[in-house]
């Protein structure tokens, strides 16, 4: 639909980083674990490169440390590349004087890799919640633009079920920050979530696909998330965790490769920051709230 520019993004962190397993693994043991980043992130590059899709990284800072050379040639290769924190810890378990330290280092980390502004942010887990609400005002201080950070649904980790479902501007003292939720279809009172994580790998692809159209259909974009460890089926599995987390992290890994082909033959994907323009031109008078999430004066 001509009217809309969807959002793909990609959270780039190991398969032993993520908050399903901060019980089961310590982030003292991360170096003990071997990266399998590469291969998946290569063909990721390979997938987007032949159809010609942009997309919005969003870096662990721990990762990029690593993984430099990984990081420069997802920028040269034209993808925008955003912080998703460097030690991927949940924002309302922080203080704010702890999450600013943690997006200084992601944000001097890349910077320095890609030689380019880092504007824009992911929270580990969506984790930017009703008791973290004050993370905006310190994002935008530290020159973040462009936030994809709010999952309008209930979720027992994450969640805004009362937050706007369309692209909105949150006004702050340090300038507005563009939030991009992300994407959930309406269906009744209920916002059900679509195109990505275990959400993507659990739902049949034409489940998917019709979500997706109904949300282009009311004029709005698709924003979809993607894992490295997500096209990586034959990855190590973790002892000692809890079913649900289980079943989350591990849930059709091996058809994850095959629906992302589809999604990205049957939508148009670009960048964070390019589908915000394209939004922008198309409606000069947005929805403005403040960080609380209630309107702006």
């Amino acid at each position: 639909m001509a009217d809309v520019l969807n959002i793909l993004t990609v959270d780039v962190e190991e398969y032993f980083q993520v908050s399903n397993f901060e019980k089961a693994i310590s982030r003292a043991e991360w170096d003990s674990f071997a990266s399998r980043i590469a291969l998946p992130i290569q063909k990721l590059l390979e997938m987007f490169a032949s159809r010609q899709v942009k997309a919005t990284f969003f870096v662990l800072g721990w990762v990029a440390q690593r993984q430099p050379r990984l990081i420069r040639e997802i920028h040269l290769a034209g993808h925008q590349i955003g912080s998703h924190s460097t030690w991927h810890r949940l924002v309302y378990e922080q203080s704010p004087e702890e999450f600013r330290r943690d997006l200084r280092e992601s944000i001097a980390i890349l910077s320095d890799i890609t030689g380019s502004a880092v504007t824009a942010y992911r929270a580990p887990s969506f984790s930017i919640t009703e008791k973290s609400l004050w993370a905006f005002e310190i994002l935008a201080e530290e020159g973040i633009r462009y936030d994809a950070s709010v999952f309008p649904i209930y979720h027992d980790r994450y969640g805004l079920p009362k937050a706007p479902v369309i692209p909105f501007q949150i006004r702050t003292q340090a300038g507005p920050i563009w939030e991009v939720p992300a994407s959930v279809a309406r269906i009744s009172a209920l916002n059900i979530p679509v195109a990505g994580g275990g959400y993507f790998r659990l739902y049949p692809y034409w489940l998917t696909r019709a979500l997706c159209q109904k949300i282009q259909r009311e004029g709005r974009p698709v924003l979809a998330y993607i894992h490295p460890w997500e096209l990586d089926p034959d990855q190590p599995r973790i002892p000692r965790l809890r079913w649900s987390a289980r079943f989350r992290h591990y849930v059709n890994l091996t058809k994850t490769e095959h629906k992302l082909s589809r999604l990205l033959e049957d939508f148009h994907w670009n960048t964070l920051e390019a589908g915000v323009n394209h939004w922008i031109a198309r409606h000069p008078e947005p929805t403005m709230l403040s960080p609380c999430l209630s309107p702006a004066e």
